[in-house]
């Protein structure tokens, strides 16, 4: 498939799936990007300005609101995963246990995830729990995305980009700041999965 397919793709993506629990996982499929991060963090206003849409993906203003794991087809040649927020206090400790449980299998298991999308606070960036997801990545491919830049200076951006370091990109879904780099980005790693599943 063309890299020009994948750009058009992005603003056809259509949601499919809403999924509580590790065994109503789908069967792996096409190649997947997955999104991360904590409640509230502005994950779903990302996905939507990445999708080129207003509210496919539903934003809240209540953290810890999203407790399934979504999916969005791209014409069936790939999916977008949106994994629900963590770190939120007020959440129960049953229902953290299940995110914690459901995330785990997907992350573990899915042979067809091409990368994953790390959603963090530009403002407040590498939280112990971001840390800790991070560690929990392992070598699986990352992109931090810092949402909410538009609340920086630009020598505040530097400032924070330059303390993240590794591949990370600031992001406003706001001024739209990053979203045309993260689409590239993005289109770049299914791209390449879907070569490696379907090698000529």
């Amino acid at each position: 498939m063309e890299r020009r397919d994948f750009i058009r793709l992005f603003s056809q993506a259509q949601f499919v799936a809403a999924v509580g629990r590790p065994e109503g996982l789908p069967p792996p499929g096409p190649p997947e990007v997955a999104f991360a991060g904590r409640s509230n963090v502005g994950k779903s206003s990302a996905i939507n300005a990445l999708l080129g849409r207003r509210s496919l993906a539903r934003t809240s203003k209540t953290p810890g609101r999203t407790q399934t794991i979504n999916f969005y087809d791209l014409d069936g040649v790939a999916q977008l995963v949106d994994l629900p927020g963590y770190g939120y206090a007020r959440v129960p400790q049953a229902v953290r246990a299940q995110w914690q449980s459901l995330v785990s299998a997907y992350l573990q298991d899915r042979t067809t995830l091409a990368g994953v999308v790390v959603i963090m606070d530009a403002r407040h960036p590498l939280t112990p729990l971001d840390r800790q997801l991070l560690a929990w990545l392992g070598d699986i491919r990352r992109l931090l995305l810092l949402s909410k830049a538009d609340k920086l200076s630009r020598a505040e951006q530097a400032a924070t980009l330059k303390r993240v370091g590794g591949e990370a990109l600031l992001f406003s879904s706001v001024t739209r700041q990053g979203v045309e780099e993260c689409r590239g980005l993005l289109e770049g790693w299914l791209q390449q999965a879907a070569e490696i599943k379907s090698p000529r």
